[in-house]
């Protein structure tokens, strides 16, 4: 008998999951109380890096004559903007709207899911009526939504959060950013180059990488022109005439500083969108990060499932998009597999970062043997020519079987750059296999390929060590 699944959500969890379904002859419920895309199309990745193609041309034109170009006077418009990231996220939505309706056995609906129990679901359409469905397996994918800090005067107007800002036409003369993870630091990198004054507050700079590029890249970011504060919490918004003044505290020293601007971002980080679900009914177990899942991401009820950023795990679009197809397989009786341990991630500041697997800290914490090979981009081809040179690969491998364990990359286009990695550790490659392998010239992934070299200490562009005598 042929299975029938909701899926509630068709952001890249939710459609990827419908469509993988639909695939494997499933009849699939797909349900949507937005736009197809969820808020990586709409309100996240997509957007963010329409809006970090301008930061990248506006930073070109500001180093023209590094290249020996003479340019004249530019200045972002902000409302142009808009329409260019409008256009192209529309041009997105509908080609994934066209890409549903091909599958004859995807239903969408424009509402919003109640879940009756495990094999109901009640949708209140977007015209206003009723339609109750009957299906084997409920399959969560609701995504999240930014999240606002305890700090006293967020509900200030021009406070804002990501979703936010990027609906607004103007570019702020001057922005605070608070909160020193992807968001923020992503933020605080493009609008300095759209025209911002950025000033950037945070506690610390993205604490799940590997401590020597959080720390290579702070300078980085202070070079772009954006005032930066680490190891400090805002404590405090309030008017400043018509400017916004945040008082903030520095965690390790008595001091506070005072910083003013036009506007406040708040990016502290996404929680989870459960509003209407019916959880506590069903008796679903979750909290404010997310629902409960177990390594099959199934729920306490049996049949019902959750995956993306609603269920507590990794906030990225890929691993929602993996976990939806890992758990249509499982429910259409396959064996499918995943590992949750290793995934890329990915940073679009103006010097890119990225990493894969271990960080130098966690296999020193875990005991594990290693060896570390580092190659700058400051002696790379590609690199220079490109008139990027700041940054660095680094690759950590096992010290006896050479297993690729870690890949961490600062410089340019790391985010292209990281899948070598990611594709050795998922594939369990040791340092052979990469070194073996011809990487062309002048590129960018000749820097991988060396840093690999080195760990052997055959690396051609790295000067061998000095002899004491």
């Amino acid at each position: 008998m042929t299975k029938t699944i909701a899926v509630i959500g068709a952001g890249p969890g939710g459609y990827v999951a419908a469509i993988r379904g639909a695939q494997l002859g499933a009849n699939i419920i797909l349900i949507e109380n937005r736009e197809v895309g969820g808020t990586c199309l709409n309100r996240g990745c997509i957007p963010t890096k329409t809006y970090f193609r301008n930061a990248e041309i506006m930073s070109n034109f500001k180093r023209a004559e590094e290249f020996g170009i003479t340019a004249g006077e530019f200045k972002m418009d902000g409302k142009a903007l808009q329409e260019r990231k409008n256009n192209v996220v529309g041009t997105l939505v509908k080609g994934i709207e066209q890409l549903i309706s091909s599958y004859k056995n995807i239903e969408f609906y424009n509402g919003t899911a109640n879940i009756k129990d495990k094999n109901t679901i009640s949708i209140d359409l977007k015209d206003g009526t009723e339609k109750t469905v009957t299906v084997d397996n409920i399959v969560i994918a609701t995504g999240s939504k930014p999240q606002m800090t305890e700090t006293k005067g967020v509900d200030l107007d021009g406070v804002i959060t990501s979703d936010e800002l990027l609906e607004m036409e103007e570019i702020p003369e001057t922005l605070i950013v608070v909160g020193g993870g992807v968001i923020g630091l992503e933020f605080a990198s493009i609008y300095q180059e759209l025209g911002s004054q950025v000033i950037l507050l945070a506690s610390r700079i993205l604490k799940d990488a590997d401590k020597e590029i959080s720390r290579r890249l702070t300078p980085i970011l202070k070079k772009q022109g954006i005032e930066t504060y680490i190891d400090i919490r805002a404590k405090e918004i309030t008017k400043e005439g018509n400017k916004l003044k945040v008082l903030a505290k520095y965690k390790e020293k008595d001091e506070e500083i005072e910083v003013i601007g036009d506007k406040v971002l708040i990016a502290s980080g996404r929680g989870p969108v459960l509003e209407g679900l019916n959880l506590d009914e069903l008796g679903i177990k979750y909290d404010d990060k997310g629902i409960f899942v177990n390594q099959e991401f199934e729920t306490h009820i049996e049949g019902i499932y959750a995956i993306g950023d609603v269920n507590r795990g990794v906030q990225l679009a890929h691993v929602a998009s993996a976990q939806g197809v890992y758990v249509m397989e499982k429910i259409m009786g396959h064996t499918p597999d995943i590992n949750m341990d290793i995934y890329p991630n990915c940073v679009f500041t103006m010097t890119e970062v990225a990493h894969v697997g271990y960080t130098e800290e966690e296999l020193k914490e875990k005991g594990i043997p290693y060896k570390a090979s580092k190659f700058m981009f400051a002696a790379n081809g590609k690199a220079l020519s490109l008139g990027e040179g700041e940054g660095i690969i680094k690759i950590l491998a096992g010290e006896e079987d050479k297993k690729v364990l870690g890949v961490h990359i600062l410089g340019s286009h790391a985010n292209d750059l990281i899948h070598e990695g990611a594709l050795a550790i998922s594939n369990d490659l040791d340092i052979n296999s990469i070194m073996r392998t011809i990487h062309a010239h002048p590129t960018l992934s000749e820097a991988f390929f060396e840093a690999t070299l080195g760990l052997e200490n055959q690396a051609i562009h790295i000067a061998p060590p000095r002899k004491r005598r």
